[in-house]
């Protein structure tokens, strides 16, 4: 994610900090000062928020490890002021593991919040703690009930929030996935509906925001999974580019500018005969333009560890791989030649063309 920095790496997840996060951090402090005009209360204010966020930490962490379990992967977690997000490689497609997942970050929440009551039950709990306070309230008290909070927000049944997954998983129990997450995503934009009416009403403004991410989080997984869905009955030759141009690793990067100036593609496969060797990106071929000009050669700059498609599989089975890659393009082999390039553009037209034939209205599918 973009305006990101890495802060650590926890049982092997890179974990990264979102810029917006500071502007939390800052209102959180200044709210904490005003009251008593104490800097300790401001101070007060950034521990929570720190170990507030370690909860949120544990929470993704419990949705990661169990999902590795299962053989899925985790390529970051990245911390918002709304809260954490795990990006997982792929979600689990039997209804009984995305229950499992969905409920594991709940589940960590349980946890945390009967360790922190048992401390609080303790006399004199955590008294180097005890005097640092949030607007009211000890430190341990405040954040009994911040993650008592965060685990029953999470379970409401609305995407994108765990409580949609468990839905999803238990109503594709008994219909085909896409059609689980269709029902899923209506009642979710129905509860959303209610919030967003119950915070005009109240000038509850949290609410209302949250109303809006939970509108528009489930219309993106409703459509996410009905593009998907689509794309399963669809051949990777059906929708690869046929027309395109491949470079060589002696070519310079200035032949490469050339075709994306004329309007051919972004990304280019290079070649050594019929054998696919690499594929230069837009990215690094600018980087390459910047740092050694038109002159620089295109092997000197192209990604050698790629991913490729096979023209007779799947096209949601390539673009799963596409994803986990920083291209827009595949390379397409049949018999371990070089046949096409299936990119996300070509795919978004081509899901976008067979809804106008079918007479559905018509949107840029997310992929």
């Amino acid at each position: 994610m973009k305006w990101s920095w890495r802060i650590g790496r926890v049982a092997g997840i890179d974990l990264y900090l979102h810029a917006t996060f500071l502007i939390l951090v800052g209102y959180v402090a200044w709210s904490a000062y005003q009251p008593r005009r104490l800097a300790a209360d401001a101070f007060g204010g950034v521990l929570f928020i720190a170990l507030f966020f370690g909860v949120v930490v544990l929470h993704e962490l419990g949705h990661c490890l169990t999902a590795r379990r299962f053989g899925i992967a985790t390529h970051d977690i990245t911390l918002l002021p709304i809260g954490g997000l795990a990006r997982l490689e792929r979600m689990p497609e039997k209804p009984g593991q995305e229950l499992l997942v969905a409920l594991a970050g709940p589940a960590v929440n349980v946890v945390i919040g009967i360790a922190l009551y048992v401390l609080l039950r303790v006399p004199d709990p955590a008294h180097l703690l005890d005097g640092v306070r949030l607007v009211g309230g000890s430190l341990l008290v405040n954040l009994f009930y911040a993650n008592a909070l965060m685990a029953v927000f999470n379970l409401v049944p609305a995407f994108p929030m765990d409580g949609g997954r468990v839905l999803r998983a238990l109503l594709a129990l008994r219909l085909d996935y896409a059609r689980a997450t269709a029902t899923a995503a209506t009642i979710g934009q129905a509860m959303a509906w209610g919030f967003g009416s119950i915070s005009l009403f109240t000038h509850n403004w949290w609410l209302l925001i949250i109303a809006v991410f939970v509108f528009l989080g489930a219309e993106a997984e409703a459509d996410f999974v009905q593009t998907r869905s689509k794309l399963s009955a669809v051949k990777v030759e059906d929708v690869m580019v046929r027309e395109f141009r491949a470079l060589q690793a002696q070519d310079r990067l200035a032949v490469a500018a050339q075709h994306i100036l004329a309007g051919f593609q972004q990304d280019f496969p290079v070649v050594d005969g019929d054998k696919v060797v690499g594929v230069l990106t837009r990215r690094q071929l600018l980087t390459g333009l910047a740092r050694q000009g038109p002159t620089g050669a295109v092997g000197d700059y192209m990604e050698r560890d790629f991913r490729t498609a096979f023209h007779w599989e799947t096209t949601d089975a390539a673009f799963q791989r596409l994803e986990d890659c920083p291209c827009r393009s595949l390379p397409v082999l049949r018999e371990g030649r070089l046949a096409g390039m299936l990119t996300t553009d070509n795919v978004g037209e081509y899901v976008m063309i067979q809804a106008a034939l079918r007479g559905e209205r018509i949107r840029r599918p997310l992929l």
